[in-house]
């Protein structure tokens, strides 16, 4: 019997997506794989103007010979379109008025949108990816900004997702980098679960983190070969990213592909972040927030953890209306003033149980150093492949003051329950030290006053 392959086993794990086909020349496939799914429907492309010309196009005529009905093709023609809810309302209002099933053609905005609205119309849809830009085509849910606050909505995948490399190839530059920086976040994202697992926090689910992990240092390994257009590394980048999206449907959590580096994006989004009016990328912000982990990884393995004072570290540890305070505080005058103290909460614990969390982590750190040392990318080595694709490894590069970046740390840690280096940083009470290491005399990001 022929031995499934990643991509095969994947799928067999994922609950949505049925079928994904990744190859150079094959967007003439779309209508065979469309009426394979949904036979007897009608298609709607939805595009964006930029990716109606570079696909959407070519798939509507692919529709049209294949003897396939349509829709007339819907498409944004905003220049500063992006995943907020307002264009979820305007494509969810189209959608009703008919019962066709939607065709993405597009990377991460048509993606999201297209995703919740089908949803929210109780259908499916199918699509065709145009960058290998992120991750979220295949992941279940979509990542919209509403009311201020980027957000999760929990909704399925595509049924299918196809992947013309020839299209990919074309992309630009630096959305692929953008991906690049979105499939090598996954390695920090690792060690905040192994790290979390360490501390009796999360356990590891062994079938999610083999979908992610099992290859990704080979799709990671030739960041000259993305730069120049390669086309087998750009398979293995858009196989990656497809993958993690796999792992995101069978967890029905992002824990396995997301940690504070995400945080960071996360945050940035929701502080209306802009730079010179523009938006920065996910994967872009992404690239910075996982230098900004990885520098913490480098801290905490200078750190003798060995000797961590416990009995100090609870002694400081806030009461609850302290932290409750000082959430409320950090927050106070955004689009979203009680996000840190819902998130807090929920993973806020008590003297008690910070001593045996960290005694747990004290007392199995030689052990738990041993595998996050092995999954974390030395951080000299992650700014050299990060530079390579032409990724961002200064915030001055995404028009970021690193004040300002210093300053998301406590932030980023305050927007999601999930415990990650940020919390191990705050909960051992080393995080002004690291803080100091990083961006005082002599650091990476060194603070000139």
């Amino acid at each position: 019997m022929r031995e499934l392959t990643r991509v095969e086993k994947a799928l067999e794990a994922a609950t949505d997506t049925r079928a994904l086909r990744i190859g150079s020349g094959i967007l003439n496939q779309v209508p065979g794989l469309f009426r394979e799914l949904f036979p007897g429907k009608r298609a709607a492309v939805v595009a964006d103007l930029n990716t109606f010309r570079v696909a959407g196009e070519a798939v509507e005529k692919e529709f049209k010979k294949a003897g396939i009905d349509q829709e007339p093709p819907f498409v944004f023609d905003d220049p500063e379109l992006y995943a907020e809810y307002s264009y979820v309302d305007r494509l969810t209002a189209v959608f009703e008025n008919h019962d066709a099933i939607p065709v993405a053609v597009g990377s991460g905005t048509i993606n999201d949108l297209v995703k919740l609205s089908s949803y929210l119309t109780g259908r499916s849809y199918l699509c065709v990816a145009t960058a290998a830009s992120m991750d979220g085509y295949t992941a279940f849910g979509a990542s919209i900004t509403a009311n201020g606050a980027k957000q999760t909505f929990a909704c399925p995948a595509p049924r299918a997702c196809l992947a013309d490399i020839d299209i990919i190839s074309q992309a630009p530059a630096e959305m692929t980098a953008s991906g690049y920086a979105d499939l090598f976040a996954k390695i920090p994202a690792g060690a905040d679960w192994i790290l979390a697992s360490g501390m009796g926090e999360e356990a590891i689910d062994r079938k999610a983190w083999s979908i992610v992990q099992d290859g990704l240092s080979d799709a990671l390994s030739d960041p000259q070969g993305i730069a120049s257009g390669d086309r087998e590394a750009l398979t293995r980048l858009i196989e990656g990213l497809m993958l993690g999206g796999f792992a995101m449907q069978y967890a029905k959590t992002s824990r396995c592909a997301s940690g504070a580096e995400h945080q960071f994006s996360h945050l940035w989004n929701m502080q209306h972040f802009l730079n010179n009016g523009k938006h920065v990328s996910h994967g872009f912000q992404v690239s910075l927030g996982l230098l900004a982990v990885t520098a913490l990884y480098d801290q905490l393995f200078r750190t003798r953890i060995e000797n961590l004072d416990v009995e100090a570290a609870c002694k400081v540890w806030p009461s609850p209306e302290e932290s409750d305070e000082r959430a409320t505080r950090m927050f106070a005058g955004t689009d979203f003033p009680y996000l840190g103290l819902q998130e807090t909460r929920a993973k806020y614990v008590s003297e008690e149980k910070l001593k045996v969390q960290l005694n747990t982590l004290k007392q199995n750190w030689p052990e738990i150093r041993s595998r996050l040392e092995a999954q974390i990318v030395p951080l000299d080595e992650a700014r050299r492949r990060l530079k390579l694709v032409g990724a961002p490894v200064e915030p001055e590069q995404i028009g970021m003051s690193r004040e300002y970046l210093r300053d998301s740390f406590i932030r980023a840690m305050a927007i999601r329950r999930r415990i990650t280096v940020l919390d191990l940083a705050f909960r051992t009470g080393y995080l002004d030290q690291w803080m100091t290491a990083l961006f005082g005399k002599g650091g990476i990001w060194e603070i000139n006053k």
